[in-house]
């Protein structure tokens, strides 16, 4: 009898049964995620909550540190909130199908070193907002967790987003633009710090030294 580690439960191995479920539910999960934000967004602006002064990230002010984790639920308007979307789904779907545990404490590790990043580099007279510190956090993720994992659909992923959104790679880069440079350079560190903190330490068992297995 042959067993075949590829129809096993390993979600980690790319191409099992297990693994496309996870990407599954996990997609599912990050198309459930969006409408939340667009219903936060409808709030503010239909209600003229003034959620983004007194939620947002406000550098240099004690009083503007709990938009650390409160700003990556706001956006500037609809269509700053329209180009987190597809971006947040698609990575936050790699991300989140290794495991939801590791997800929740990745993502709370990016939200920090991104925001408190931004608190401390920022312009005093600015607002920060928006899921996109989140977003090049799981950029970096993804890429650190290749290495550290040596996974090469997360290379595949991460080459995927750079052919799609290349351009706005850049925005780790200072420039002219009202963006949060700093939250795209922080949160992408956050990334890459979340991937080592959280990596997958492999289990050694009777079925780890080949992928198939023969039994008379």
């Amino acid at each position: 009898m042959t067993f075949d580690s590829r129809s096993g439960g390993d979600p980690y191995r790319f191409g099992s049964d297990a693994f496309y479920s996870a990407l599954g539910r996990a997609f599912v999960a990050m198309c459930a995620v969006v409408p939340v934000l667009f219903a936060i967004e409808g709030f503010d602006y239909w209600l003229d909550a003034g959620l983004d002064g007194t939620a947002g990230i406000i550098p240099h002010r004690i009083d503007g540190l709990d938009g650390i984790f409160f700003a990556p639920f706001l956006h500037h308007g609809f269509n700053h909130l329209y180009s987190n979307s597809v971006p947040l789904i698609l990575l936050g779907t790699f991300v989140l199908a290794a495991g939801a545990r590791r997800f929740l404490y990745s993502t709370l590790v990016i939200m920090f070193v991104s925001g408190l990043g931004v608190w401390f580099t920022g312009s005093a007279n600015s607002v920060v907002v928006g899921a996109s510190g989140i977003i090049f956090g799981y950029l970096g993720l993804l890429l650190m967790r290749g290495i550290v994992e040596r996974s090469w659909w997360n290379f595949a992923v991460v080459l995927l987003v750079g052919l799609l959104y290349g351009g706005q790679l850049f925005g780790v880069l200072p420039t002219d633009e009202p963006i949060s440079w700093q939250g795209h350079l922080f949160g992408l560190i956050g990334g890459l710090v979340a991937a080592i903190l959280f990596r997958r330490r492999p289990q050694r068992d009777a079925y780890s030294s080949a992928s198939t297995l023969t039994l008379p």
